[in-house]
């Protein structure tokens, strides 16, 4: 016969079952209606995107970066190896194929787990699971989103193939190292196309999802290849591989992150592009939509461009040093800015914004405002050849003594001797104070007399472009600089001849290789096209010209800043090797140091300097000594394997010889033409020296050095 207490204690079990059973059923029924209700709806699937990476490639079409949040290339499951397929399903799912979403085996372990540590543990995830956990929800351990998760692996089997799980599957997991899915894994572990892995790799690389960063070759091989190995057990046990097949695989060295790898270049120029794209897409798009941007970068010229920079201004960084310690200061780091465009299209082709983007990403060849120096100059001349003079009309390099009244310069000397007379008659106050007195001076301290314009501009003589300026104006300067693509405002004062303004590189370059253009401008552009992840395009660039300058003009201009080169300021350029024009520029107290210059196919510019515009580059940092060197090495690079050809001469231009000294026609020297002319008295001396004369011909004057 039971003891009373025993019916007691039966009797209040199953009370407290009867109770809390259905209570539990009711509780866990709430629960499932609740996630019910906000589960995410599976057809939400057949539009799903994962986040992709913009991929930017060179004019080549050969990738050089990457914008994302997470690295991602899609790729089919047709073009996953089965190896990598049936490495993920060894070590994560083995019976993939034969269940219906739900491992119960996983799950009993799971409720073991649960039991054991008293609080909701992972484990029993399948695949799809995983892909559901992934996609879908959030990480957070809850019940609640266990059962979300269980639901919707249901609805994944019941409307999506095996394959297509685990087609989705490979292509979202993380991989480490900034890499989602198998196909961006592949490239940053192996240099490899996903489908060209062998049996080793892919064994690697589904070691890796279950702990990213612990798993991960790079930074921890020795628990990848024991995991690595474990998946190779794993698939020979299954049936995957043979024993033989496996033992060859584990024979595979690991991966290793070569410390030696090629520096990543352009980072100035992907960092214009985000700049320019990130307003009009939105970041989400940019960073996260599967953009294809087809960019006119060479990379040929990009490489050459951080090279000749980085090795020029270390080794100017070298020499500097012993200035900065007398100085009593820290040495500080000189910066460069160097940007290269296509003379006929416009298209970008090299920009350097400075030497170290992760130190500064303030991009100096688009940003920088500097005063250009002389290689402004090429201006000033180019409104003396519209207003009719020639490269043979004489200018006087002489001295000039200026006194500002108010309103304007007045010139009230050019006798040096002169100025302490002049002195006298100026408050002590003034006489100190250069906004009061300005007496230009030219970088050799010397005065030459009467020269041509040619050798005024090959020599950059500041009288002379003084003298320039004020016989056509300031505004006239202004206005022809303009029309070449100078949008900077500028100074309508007679210092604007020597480059008194702030300017950018880009603006000089672009305005520089109109005249190669023969007269053409062209908007610069880095973008060819951009495409969605579809292959849409979604915009695409054509060069965009607009003829501003007569050809011959600019043919004469060429022809003089080629003069700059043969025997100027600008004279290392003829390590070129190949027919070329430009012109050097040296702001005051030697804070800017420029070359702007040009061949017939590319158009670049240098600039040197130290964003302190308060720190000297030291004397004779000139241009023609410091930026000349870097462009040539440069342009001596990208223009690597290209025809040396020389600019075209266009029609209506007429040759003479003018003797330097009296700026008049040399009878002895003259083309057959000219010398008839002439003698019958049929053209007036002023034919031969200013261009723009009755008969609209334009005249290029041969370098007076040949014969002379």
């Amino acid at each position: 016969m039971p003891h009373k207490w025993s019916t007691k204690f039966f009797t209040k079990a199953f009370i407290f079952l009867a109770v809390f059973i259905p209570l539990c059923i009711i509780a866990l029924g709430k629960i499932v209606e609740k996630a019910i209700e906000n589960l995410p709806s599976i057809s939400q699937l057949e539009n799903y995107t994962p986040n992709l990476s913009t991929k930017i490639y060179d004019k080549d079409n050969n990738l050089i970066a990457e914008l994302f949040t997470e690295r991602r290339m899609l790729v089919p499951i047709n073009d996953i190896p089965v190896n990598l397929q049936n490495a993920f399903i060894a070590i994560e799912d083995n019976d993939y194929f034969k269940h219906w979403g739900i491992s119960t085996r996983g799950v009993m372990r799971a409720m073991s787990r649960i039991l054991l540590r008293r609080k909701l543990a992972e484990g029993g995830s399948t695949i799809t699971q995983q892909l559901a956990k992934t996609i879908f929800l959030t990480p957070e351990k809850t019940l609640s989103r266990k059962i979300k998760e269980m639901l919707l692996t249901i609805q994944l089997e019941k409307n999506y193939s095996k394959d297509e799980i685990l087609q989705f599957y490979i292509n979202q997991i993380y991989f480490g190292s900034s890499a989602y899915g198998a196909q961006s894994a592949a490239k940053i572990y192996f240099d490899k196309k996903v489908e060209d892995l062998n049996l080793a790799e892919s064994a690697t690389l589904a070691a890796i999802p279950k702990s990213p960063n612990y798993y991960n070759p790079f930074k921890n091989p020795e628990a990848s290849l024991r995991r690595r190995n474990i998946v190779l057990m794993r698939m020979r046990v299954l049936g995957y591989i043979t024993p033989e097949q496996e033992e060859e695989a584990l024979k595979t060295p690991l991966p290793v992150k070569k410390d030696n790898e090629k520096k990543d270049s352009g980072h100035y120029f992907v960092e214009f592009l985000r700049i320019m794209l990130e307003p009009k897409y939105g970041t989400d798009v940019l960073f996260k939509g599967g953009l294809s941007i087809f960019t006119t970068l060479d990379m040929q010229a990009q490489t050459a461009a951080e090279k000749s920079i980085e090795e020029a201004l270390a080794k100017f960084d070298e020499s500097r040093v012993s200035a900065f310690e007398k100085a009593g200061k820290e040495p500080v780091k000189v910066q460069g800015g160097l940007i290269a465009m296509d003379i006929k299209t416009g298209a970008i082709r090299a920009m350097v914004g400075g030497r170290d983007f992760k130190e500064t990403q303030f991009n100096r060849a688009i940003q920088a405002k500097r005063q250009p120096g002389s290689s402004f100059k090429p201006f000033v001349y180019l409104a003396a050849l519209e207003a009719g003079f020639t490269a043979a009309t004489l200018l006087d390099d002489e001295p000039m003594i200026f006194l500002y009244n108010g309103k304007s310069w007045d010139l009230v000397s050019r006798d040096l001797a002169d100025l302490e007379n002049i002195a006298e008659t100026i408050p002590e106050e003034d006489l100190i104070d250069i906004a009061k007195v300005w007496v230009p001076l030219n970088y050799s301290r010397k005065f030459r007399g009467p020269v041509t314009l040619r050798t005024a501009l090959a020599l950059s003589i500041n009288t002379c472009a003084i003298q320039m300026i004020m016989q056509v104006t300031p505004i006239k300067v202004i206005q022809a600089a303009k029309r070449l693509g100078i949008t900077t405002p500028m100074s309508n004062s007679l210092a604007l001849a020597l480059g008194s303004s702030d300017v950018t590189l880009q603006e000089m370059v672009s305005a520089y290789a109109t005249f190669g253009a023969g007269g053409v401008k062209t908007r610069p552009y880095v973008i060819n096209k951009i495409t969605d992840k579809d292959g849409r395009i979604l915009e695409q660039n054509l060069p965009s010209q607009t003829e501003v300058l007569s050809p011959q003009t600019c043919y004469i201009m060429t022809n003089m800043l080629k003069s700059v080169i043969e025997r100027g300021s600008g004279w290392y350029a003829k390590n070129l090797g190949r027919p070329c024009a430009g012109k050097t520029g040296t702001t005051n107290e030697y804070s800017d140091a420029w070359f702007i210059g040009y061949t017939p196919q590319l158009a670049a510019g240098v600039w040197v300097g130290y964003d302190d515009r308060s720190i000297s580059l030291g004397e004779k940092s000139t241009g023609g000594n410091l930026a000349c060197p870097i462009w040539t090495t440069f342009m001596k690079s990208a223009l690597a394997g290209k025809p040396s050809i020389d600019f075209t001469q266009p029609d209506n231009i007429e040759w003479a010889l003018i003797d330097p000294i009296t700026g008049l026609l040399a009878l002895s020297k003259t083309p057959g033409a000219f010398l008839e002319a002439f003698i019958k008295g049929t053209a007036p001396t002023q034919y031969y020296d200013q261009a723009g004369s009755d008969e609209a011909r334009h005249r290029l004057i041969v370098d007076e050095e040949e014969g002379f």
